[in-house]
């Protein structure tokens, strides 16, 4: 039975290869229809850019305010450079530091899952398009 449940639970995990589509999918539309409908999409939670336990999100590479959350809209708006895991990493400027430098990336920390709400060890892809960088993170369970 506990290996049922299992199973069930990390079917509904996303994997990193599916947060990358999903990224990509993402890119596609943001540059056919532009960054409003995009954000619009994301934080309106239409079911375009989620997958199982994967959401997105967008903010700009210089500092500035979330401009998109598909899992938390109370984030958007707000300037999250100062936020840290509970390690101290200092993770959202780390996405801002690959978007700028590298284009894209992964990006390692410690982060409540949005379903569950257990700590979790995360791995986020961020992609720089344009002066924004769009990001979805895949949980990894068991290594927080």
């Amino acid at each position: 039975m506990a290996s049922l449940m299992a199973a069930a639970g990390a079917a509904e995990r996303g994997t990193s290869e599916e947060a990358v589509a999903l990224m990509k999918k993402a890119i596609t539309y943001y540059k056919t229809n532009g960054m409003e409908k995009t954000a619009a999409e994301i934080n309106g939670k239409t079911g375009l850019f989620e997958s199982k336990d994967l959401y997105l999100f967008i903010a700009p590479v210089a500092p500035g305010p979330v401009m998109a959350h598909g899992a938390n809209t109370k984030l958007v708006g707000k300037e999250l450079g100062d936020l840290r895991d509970v390690d101290g990493v200092y993770f959202t400027r780390r996405f801002r530091e690959v978007a700028a430098k590298e284009g894209k990336g992964w990006v390692e920390y410690k982060w409540p899952n949005a379903k569950s709400g257990a700590l979790e060890a995360k791995s986020t892809y961020v992609e720089r398009v344009d002066d924004v960088y769009l990001a979805c993170g895949v949980y990894k369970p068991g290594k927080s």
